[in-house]
């Protein structure tokens, strides 16, 4: 049992969670969710103890081993392999000790305690959990500081599962996971035997994992019993409770209200009035349904084109002089709903950028529609947005020779109108930021869609009202992502983009998940291995492979040293803001509010590198693969 008693946290004097309560049943699977900024990473922080509250405690049963990913990567020489072993602490302490201990006795206490944990099982363990998070073989084994920092965090996230603690928090665990890697997740926590408390946006996979919903809205905690949608339908029945209850009050209200009016100038009745002005002001006010702006999305149609849009006829696509997919066939009318599946790395963001015509055909041939306009979304761009600018003087460069009423239009149909058109990008939500990029990109109702992971910054509700705007555009949409509902909502059209091509799937969301379950799982990050290919042979041609990208990997590597400096800033920051006593040289003039900006910077600042750092490790595996 996991028990939060008047949890209140306040930071850069804003009260972020106000008086939380709740008690979580053991070895239960328990969704904690809320709007953007509602304070959920805040709670797991607290939970996990590395967040002080100001008020109120965390109760758990004596002795529980908790277990929290830290936000720094692992890196190093280490193995992914032997990262995840010395997971297990007892068990590797064990190992160390039984390989020194020259007691017969104690050596035989030592032996009997590994037979009791099961130690000699740990290392197929360990790699089960590893190949079900996109690491073959090969990449089990290679020295972590070759991966970005995405693969890294899967990584932290199988040492985490390896540990098997008794209360398993996770925060957004699938942001860095590709579809086939989420699947592996959602089947692993359904039969994990402690208490998990997660923190996701993503409807199916709380719907197919967790057993209660926390929700936190407005400081407070509610438990909802059952999955995701199970909590919608409780949600919707309490506010129309609500809205009922307020009908009720808001009647009873005006006739107080009108008596009062009526009978306070007569002597007769002014103590009835009086008494009447009492009751008026104990009616305590019962809370509003929010009209969020935060869930608006309207694309501009776009006028007519005859189709195709595009089409791909045996193009090649990919970085210098080498392929990352080839023999390309593909049509797109401007009804079209595609999704781009496949594992990250296989080359869906390649896919994207060519039918952006960010990249031109290698071989072969592509043709567009000359009048075509494209609207390419991709979150490197969320990051770009200068933060001391606005989101009206951001429209108003590119709208070149529009008038003001056609620029706060443009701002009107993503919420930005009032004040938020006029508040500096600083001071947006990552949500906000990512629909004013939507908004950016739509300015000229563009013909065409691509949107590369849209939903990273949202939450389930904007992420309801980003569909709708999908489904009633009447543009072309391409579509990469790992959020299911999102694919089955919006895509009539599903495209696998892997082993260097990409083909048309027949089939549905469900059949595509049918499909990966019953595969082995394969990795792109270590790439891939064929059967009957000497083994051998194969590490000489991806070592001669590795020689050739050595200026792509050179440039990985400077990327991932800026990603490492980053990690530092941002733990430095953290340790600021926990405990402001510790902080020294320019942090210890910063107020809790200039730290929150600075964290947020470079939390941008990280993601921006992790772009790049995608782009340039899909070039090398073109060679490795």
């Amino acid at each position: 049992m996991l028990n939060l008693s008047g949890i209140t946290v306040r930071l850069g004097g804003r009260t972020i969670i106000d008086d939380a309560t709740a008690k979580l049943p053991p070895r239960g699977r328990i969704g904690l969710i809320g709007r953007n900024g509602a304070g959920k990473s805040t709670l797991v922080r607290v939970i996990a103890g590395m967040l002080e509250p100001d008020t109120g405690s965390v109760a758990m049963p004596r002795g529980s081993r908790l277990g929290y990913i830290a936000q720094e990567a692992p890196g190093g020489d280490a193995t992914p392999f032997e990262t995840v072993l010395a997971a297990d602490i007892e068990r590797a302490a064990l190992m160390i000790e039984s390989e020194t201990c020259e007691d017969p006795h104690h050596l035989g206490e030592i032996h009997e305690r590994l037979i009791a944990i099961d130690a000699h099982s740990a290392p197929s363990r360990a790699a089960r959990i590893l190949v079900g998070l996109g690491f073959d073989e090969d990449a089990q084994h290679r020295p972590l500081e070759s991966f970005s920092g995405g693969w890294r965090m899967r990584v932290a996230l199988a040492a985490l599962l390896f540990s098997q603690p008794d209360l398993l928090l996770l925060d957004e665990p699938s942001n860095h996971l590709d579809l086939e890697a989420v699947l592996w997740l959602e089947d692993f926590l359904k039969s994990y035997p402690a208490t998990i408390l997660l923190v996701s946006h993503e409807r199916d996979f709380l719907n197919n994992v967790v057993n209660h919903i926390l929700h936190l809205s407005g400081g407070k905690l509610t438990l909802y019993p059952g999955g995701y949608d199970a909590f919608e339908r409780q949600r919707a029945e309490r506010q129309a409770q609500l809205a009922s209850a307020k009908a009720k009050q808001q009647a009873q209200r005006d006739h107080l209200q009108e008596y009062i009016a009526k009978n306070s100038a007569r002597a007769s009745t002014a103590k009835q009035a009086q008494s009447r002005q009492k009751a008026l002001a104990k009616l305590q006010p019962i809370a509003e349904l929010i009209d969020d702006p935060s869930l608006s999305f309207e694309f501009p149609d776009p006028d007519e084109l005859r189709p195709p849009l595009i089409t791909l006829d045996y193009a090649s696509v990919g970085y210098g002089d080498t392929p990352v997919l080839s023999k390309l066939n593909l049509r797109l009318d401007p009804d079209d709903r595609i999704a781009l599946l496949g594992r990250n790395g296989n080359g869906k963001t390649t896919l994207a950028r060519l039918l952006a015509a960010q990249l031109k055909p290698m071989d072969g041939a592509m043709n567009a529609s000359g009048k075509m306009r494209v609207g390419y979304f991709t979150q490197y761009q969320v990051e770009e947005l200068d933060r001391s600018e606005t989101p009206l003087q951001h429209m108003t460069q590119l709208m070149k020779g529009a008038t003001q009423s056609a620029v706060r239009a443009q701002l009107g149909r993503f919420g930005f109108s009032g004040n938020k058109a006029t508040t500096e990008v600083g001071k947006l939500s990552g949500g906000e930021r990512a629909r004013l990029a939507l908004a950016l990109i739509t300015r000229d109702a563009p013909h065409m869609l691509i949107l590369d992971e849209p939903t990273n910054h949202l939450d389930v509700d904007a992420r309801e009202a980003l569909i709708q705007a999908l489904n009633d555009y009447s543009g072309a949409v391409v579509i990469v992502s790992h959020d299911r509902h999102m694919l089955e909502m919006t895509a009539d059209r599903l495209v696998l983009v892997d082993s260097g091509a990409a083909r048309e799937f027949d089939g549905s969301i469900d059949d595509y998940i049918a499909f990966v379950l019953a595969k082995e799982p394969q990795s792109s990050a270590g790439g891939g291995r064929e059967k009957g290919v000497n083994k051998k042979d194969q590490r000489k041609a991806a070592a001669e492979a590795r020689e050739k990208s050595q200026e792509l990997r050179k440039r990985a590597k400077t990327i991932e040293s800026e990603l490492e400096k980053l990690a530092k800033q941002r733990s430095a920051v953290d340790q600021a803001m926990f405990d402001p006593s510790s902080a020294s040289g320019e942090l210890a003039k910063l107020t809790m509010t200039e730290l929150m900006k600075r964290r947020a910077q470079i939390e941008d600042d990280i993601a921006a590198a992790e772009v790049k750092w995608l782009e340039a490790n899909e070039a090398i595996e073109a060679f490795t693969a």
